[in-house]
């Protein structure tokens, strides 16, 4: 006696486009999704209030575990210029008809600092809040934006001591101070968006964290920071004629270097590139602006896998 199985008719497994038909019917959305560009400028609005007490949480914590506490955002810089005044000053002769020099220095070591501490901080905006930003649903910007005010509070606190360092070497107040906000509002946008595109590259690669202390070192050297571009460029007459305007046309030298022209009355406007302002409005814009959306085409992707 033979039994006959009968097997059950196969199963018709719905389309991509039934799902999503049935999905929009119900009033389902896909988890995560990006939003717009504007809601998600919108988004980040409505948490500003966040934004602002995380950077300051950030900075409370950040020497907390230090006896000297606070003092090290100080500290930090001033022991940099020490070094490289020693170095760059002293053992190699950049100081060499560089009026002012010590105000010249630490003006510059100040300012990279805050663009230098802006990107690393970008860097691991994403990846090392991973906990976080699996948890909760908030703009991912949020983050990168909020590590870029951080650096910029920094900055600000330390400012009082460089106002203290170029009263000291016998530099007047002047109306020329004013221009340091306008300068340090355009690094600031600057700063962030190159902090919002190192948190998406640093979110998908991680490594790159490791690497980016020497690509910056480099960035620093090339920038005027210990040396004067316009100086040097007068003793190296035999360089190609392309070279000059490219190392003042660097956002972080072009940035230092206006805020040298703000503060030091010997830093004069002929060292300047052309059009510095245009060109520091410009490295702004394109930062920024370019920045944003290029991390807000990744939002979905941030905290997964």
């Amino acid at each position: 006696m033979s039994q006959v199985l009968d097997t059950p008719p196969p199963t018709a497994v719905p389309a991509d486009d039934d799902l999503t038909a049935l999905a929009a019917r119900h009033g389902l959305a896909v988890s995560g999704a990006r939003p717009s560009l504007p809601e998600y400028v919108r988004q980040l609005w409505a948490r500003r209030h966040f934004i602002t007490a995380f950077a300051t949480a950030k900075l409370t914590a950040q020497y907390s575990q230090a006896k000297l506490g606070q003092v090290w955002q100080v500290m930090t810089p001033l022991l940099n210029a020490a070094v490289y005044y020693f170095i760059f000053g002293v053992l190699l002769g950049t100081k060499r008809n560089v009026p002012d020099y010590v105000p010249f220095l630490v003006t510059g070591v100040f300012i990279w600092t805050f663009t230098q501490s802006s990107i690393m901080a970008g860097t691991r905006a994403i990846s090392g809040n991973l906990g976080l930003v699996r948890a909760l649903h908030f703009p991912r910007a949020a983050l990168p934006i909020s590590f870029a005010l951080q650096q910029l509070q920094q900055l600000l606190f330390s400012m009082a001591a460089l106002v203290v360092i170029l009263l000291c070497f016998g530099v007047p107040i002047a109306a020329s101070w004013l221009l340091a906000v306008p300068a340090l509002v355009l690094q600031s946008i600057f700063n962030t968006g190159v902090s919002m595109i190192m948190a998406r590259m640093g979110a998908k690669t991680p490594d790159i964290a490791q690497l980016m202390p020497f690509v910056l070192r480099t960035w620093m050297y090339v920038s005027g920071v210990m040396w004067s571009i316009d100086k040097l460029a007068k003793g190296h007459h035999n360089w190609p004629s392309w070279v000059v305007p490219v190392l003042q046309a660097n956002p972080a030298a072009v940035y230092i270097d206006l805020m040298r022209y703000s503060l030091i009355d010997s830093f004069h406007a002929s060292q300047l590139p052309h059009h510095v302002w245009a060109i520091a409005a410009g490295w702004a814009l394109v930062a920024g602006v370019g920045g944003f959306i290029y991390f807000w085409k990744a939002e979905e992707t941030y905290g997964r896998g």
